[in-house]
């Protein structure tokens, strides 16, 4: 192997020779996926792990998705099936075997070089417009267990065999699926991306020798634990407690759900550690975490406390110590949990408690709290079109801000939640509405639902929307209505979210947190989501920043006045003596 050590050079082209992959993989993807969920939204993952099951590349893949769990999947595809070959596919989406939740379909595909020797694995994650559950929708947050979510579940079943699809599994999904022909479309597309993967490492191999990409693989994950070990080196020493807390919804206790998390810090060994241990037991209800969501949802926070460019994979991680307990709300659920909501609203919890506890090293560290998800704005929609006759389900992406104030920097706006870390994409509003028999009233900012402070947080965003020729069916799961989005260090904390129908005589009737609400024809339904905590003192940030919120209509004058001591004069400018003067009188 001596041969085969690799300078920085080498190291640097074939970890994009790997990411370079991926992004073809995803590229295939979101240009032949069938439904909007993929081909609109890009709700979806591609990566690559090792032989011996350690996460490689990830390139433009959502976190929650893919740092914890590719590794796990393949274990599970090879522990079930230790006689892999070329030409082999497994589908995937069992929550008690690596993956997140029912709703995301995965396909792995072994790399087996000539020999017959696996060297890779690639996967292809793709969240399903529906996937089979007893409602209709993929987001389950009342399912009791997984018997009454319904979908199938499937733990590394073979879809493939010698290049050649397993007709029987296909038509299972076709009868259980609400929408065959769209799921159809959006599994080919899964195989086409994965098999993309396959080739190209195939080709990789071909050209630069398996030998020393195996050796590659050993001393890229080195190098990714050297640069974790030395940025970890850089947090103070020290335990930290915080929580994070989910409001209640049908299956939960009447105050919800409080995750409690606590970080210690060694950084004179560059280690970290990250305890969820002190949580309440899995719940009657399908907000409960997959292992892989609640490993992964600790790892985002860690990642978002210490930048962007640590590399992500098995060599940093194995500087952070992650302490689940079996059959906890967060994490290790024992069959038959329902983990239907694995991905978002609790595992945000934990990336928020995880990342509030880190915040209290000191200023410079954590981030403040990203707003709460999956409120009607980004439900998924079915019914029956009138314009074809023919049914439809999609969960549509009309818009979630929620980006959180951070050390360094504002929100970042169209953020969605913290587990998505903002790969996915917000929907047009006439592709919404040329898709669905939908038509969307009004999508816009609502003023003064920042979290203020020296980074501010994202205001809230209200979208309203209403069937068009029929009665439609809206499926959500909205949390942050009682529990808004806190700051730190002095930020303020962000718009909550909130959900109505608006009736057809115009009057408005409050809905519930958790629910699949009709909405007929000639009703709408309004959905608010949460905006995000701010980072800092309002009174230090800077106050041209000031100005242009009260320009862009983010902010009113009199809340940068009575939040952020800045005045303006009538002319709409800065008055920077009258600003000087508040701030002093306010202490700043």
């Amino acid at each position: 192997m001596e041969n085969n050590v690799l300078n920085g050079a080498e190291l640097a082209i074939l970890i994009n020779r790997f990411e370079g992959i991926a992004r073809k993989m995803t590229n295939t993807l979101y240009r032949t996926g069938r439904s909007g969920v993929l081909n609109r939204a890009r709700d979806f993952s591609c990566c690559i792990v090792t032989a011996d099951c350690q996460l490689l590349a990830t390139a433009d893949s959502l976190p929650i998705h893919v740092l914890v769990g590719p590794d796990m999947m393949a274990q599970s595809m090879k522990d079930f099936h230790p006689d892999l070959r070329r030409g082999d596919a497994f589908l995937h989406n069992s929550p008690y075997h690596g993956s997140s939740h029912a709703a995301d379909h995965v396909l792995l595909i072994p790399v087996i070089d000539d020999s017959g020797k696996h060297r890779f694995t690639v996967l292809t994650k793709a969240h399903q417009a529906d996937c089979g559950n007893a409602e209709p929708t993929t987001y389950m947050g009342t399912a009791p267990d997984v018997y009454a979510e319904g979908a199938l579940i499937f733990p590394a079943v073979r879809v493939q065999e010698n290049y050649r699809t397993i007709d029987d599994m296909v038509r299972m999904c076709e009868m259980r699926i609400r929408v065959p022909e769209q799921w159809k479309g959006d599994f080919l597309a899964m195989i086409g991306s994965a098999r993309i993967g396959e080739q190209e490492i195939l080709r990789l191999g071909s050209e630069v020798g398996w030998d020393k990409l195996e050796a590659f693989c050993g001393q890229w994950f080195d190098y990714s634990e050297q640069r974790m070990a030395a940025r970890l080196a850089t947090l103070p020493e020290g335990v930290a407690t915080a929580s994070s807390t989910h409001d209640p919804i049908p299956g939960t206790p009447p105050e919800g759900i409080r995750i409690n998390a606590t970080v210690t810090s060694r950084p004179d060994e560059g280690r970290v550690t990250i305890d969820l241990r002190d949580n309440i037991d899995a719940l009657p209800c399908g907000l409960n975490l997959s292992e892989a969501c609640a490993r992964s949802a600790c790892l985002i926070a860690l990642f978002n406390s210490i930048g962007g460019d640590i590399p992500r994979n098995a060599g940093s991680f194995r500087r952070v110590e992650i302490l689940l307990k079996k059959n906890s709300v967060a994490g290790i659920p024992v069959h038959p949990t329902s983990c239907s909501v694995s991905t978002t609203n609790v595992a945000d919890r934990v990336t928020h408690a995880v990342a509030l506890s880190i915040a209290q090293f000191g200023e410079g560290f954590g981030t403040a709290e990203f707003g709460a998800f999956i409120p009607p704005s980004s439900a998924v929609v079915s019914g029956l079109d009138p314009r074809t006759g023919d049914p439809f389900v999609n969960q549509i992406f009309l818009g979630c801000t929620t980006g959180a104030g951070t050390p360094y920097e504002d929100a970042w706006l169209t953020y969605l939640h913290v587990g998505n870390g903002g790969m996915c994409f917000i929907d047009s509003v006439e592709l919404d509405e040329l898709y669905q028999p939908i038509l969307v009233q009004e999508r816009r900012i609502l003023p003064d639902t920042e979290g203020a402070g020296r980074h501010i947080g994202a205001p809230s965003l209200l979208v309203e929307f209403s069937p068009v020729g029929c009665d439609i069916d809206v499926a959500y799961c909205s949390d942050g209505r009682l529990n808004p989005p806190r700051g730190v260090h002095g930020g303020g904390v962000g718009g909550g979210s909130n959900q109505f129908r608006r009736k057809k005589d115009g009057a408005t009737e409050a809905l519930p947190a958790a629910a699949t609400v009709r909405i007929h024809e000639g009703e709408a339904i309004i959905s608010i989501c949460c905006g995000g905590g701010g980072y800092g003192s309002p009174l230090a940030r800077d106050p041209h920043r000031v100005l242009k919120d009260v320009q862009d209509g983010w902010v009113s004058e009199q809340r940068a006045r009575e939040v952020y001591g800045v005045t303006l004069d009538r002319s709409g400018g800065l008055d920077m003596d009258a600003t000087q003067s508040a701030r002093e009188r306010a202490g700043a």
